[in-house]
C-alpha cells in the first residue's frame, strides 16, 4: 500500500493536485494524508476581533483547517467513491519544510503531489514557493502539477537525463511505479551528443533492462530550451508527463540555473516527477 502526502493549502491549484492524484492512483490501495500547514502570521487582525475570549487564535486556526480538510475529503470520497482508497486529515502548526519532513517520516511517505501555479504581470507568483522549498529540500519524490492541468490517462512518460550520473533502480523506483501504474511508455530524453560515453552506456543498457516499452530519443537543446523543444515538436506530442532526478551538479540544477522558477512554472504544462539521488 502506498502511502501520500497530499499538501493544500485549499487554493485552486492544490486542489487539482489532490483530484490529479487520486485519478492517477485509482486502481492502487493508497493512503493519502492531507496535509494543512497553518503559521502564525497567517492569522490577521481582522480575524482576531471575532476570536471570543475563551477561543485561542491557535485552536480557531486549526479547527477552520480541520474544517476545511474534511469538506475536501468528503468531496473526494462522493466523486471517486474508491474503496482502495483511504483518506487522513492532519493539520500542523509549524515551519512548512519542517513540517514536510515530519510527515515524511511519521508516515512512511512514498510520494509527494503538489500543485504548482502560474500567472501573468505583476500577479507572478513564483512556481508555488512551497513547492520549490519542497523541491530542493526533501528527498522524497515529488509530482508537481500545473494548475490547469487535468488528468488524462498517460500514454507515455518523459525521462530527461544529461547522463551527469548513473542511476540504479533505487533512484528511479517512483518512476518505475508510475509507469507500471499507468501502462504507459518510456521515452528516455538524452541531453547528450556522447554516446560512447560510459555513463550513456551503462544507462542505456540499465533502462532497457529495467523498464518494458522504453525508447530512446536524443533532444537538442543548444538553441532552444529544454521545454519549449518539448512543447513543440510533434514527436513528443503523447508524453503526459516529464520526470529528472534532482542531485547535486544535476539536470535539475542545470534546468533551474538556465530557467528561472517562474519559466519552469509558466512553460511547463506537464505533471513534473522529481527524484532524489542519494551523493555518495
Amino acid at each position: 500500500m502506498r502511502a501520500i502526502l497530499l499538501p493544500t493549502d485549499f487554493s485552486k491549484n492544490s486542489l487539482n493536485a489532490i483530484n490529479y492524484a487520486v485519478e492517477l492512483f485509482k486502481e492502487v490501495d493508497c493512503q493519502f494524508y492531507v496535509l494543512n500547514v497553518q503559521k502564525a502570521s497567517a492569522f490577521i487582525s481582522d480575524d482576531m476581533m471575532v476570536v471570543s475570549s475563551t477561543t485561542t487564535i491557535y485552536n480557531t486556526l486549526i479547527d477552520a483547517a480541520k474544517k476545511s480538510i474534511a469538506n475536501v475529503i468528503s468531496n473526494i470520497k462522493t466523486k471517486h467513491n474508491n474503496k482502495k482508497h483511504s483518506f487522513h486529515s492532519i493539520v500542523d502548526y509549524d515551519n512548512f519544510m519542517d513540517s514536510i519532513n515530519q510527515m515524511v517520516k511519521k508516515y512512511n511517505i512514498d510520494l509527494i503531489v503538489m500543485g504548482t501555479k502560474g500567472a501573468s504581470g505583476l500577479s507572478r507568483i513564483l512556481f508555488g514557493s512551497n513547492t520549490v522549498r519542497v523541491m530542493r529540500n526533501c528527498d522524497t519524490p515529488l509530482l508537481a502539477i500545473p494548475s490547469e492541468c487535468e488528468f488524462n490517462a498517460l500514454k507515455e512518460i518523459g525521462f530527461v537525463t544529461n547522463h551527469i550520473t548513473l542511476y540504479d533502480k533505487e533512484t528511479l523506483k517512483a518512476l518505475k511505479d508510475l509507469v507500471t501504474i499507468s501502462t504507459a511508455d518510456l521515452t528516455i530524453l538524452h541531453l547528450t551528443n556522447d554516446t560512447n560515453s560510459e555513463e550513456y552506456i551503462h544507462n542505456h543498457t540499465f533502462f532497457d533492462l529495467y523498464f518494458n516499452k522504453v525508447s530512446h530519443r536524443s533532444i537538442e537543446t543548444e538553441r532552444e530550451g529544454i521545454l519549449n523543444s518539448i512543447k513543440t515538436k510533434e514527436e513528443y506530442d503523447n508524453i503526459g508527463m516529464l520526470s529528472i532526478v534532482k542531485k547535486h551538479h544535476s539536470f535539475l540544477e542545470y534546468l533551474l540555473k538556465n530557467f528561472t522558477e517562474e519559466e519552469i512554472a509558466y512553460s511547463c504544462q506537464l505533471p513534473l516527477l522529481i527524484l532524489n539521488k542519494e551523493t555518495l
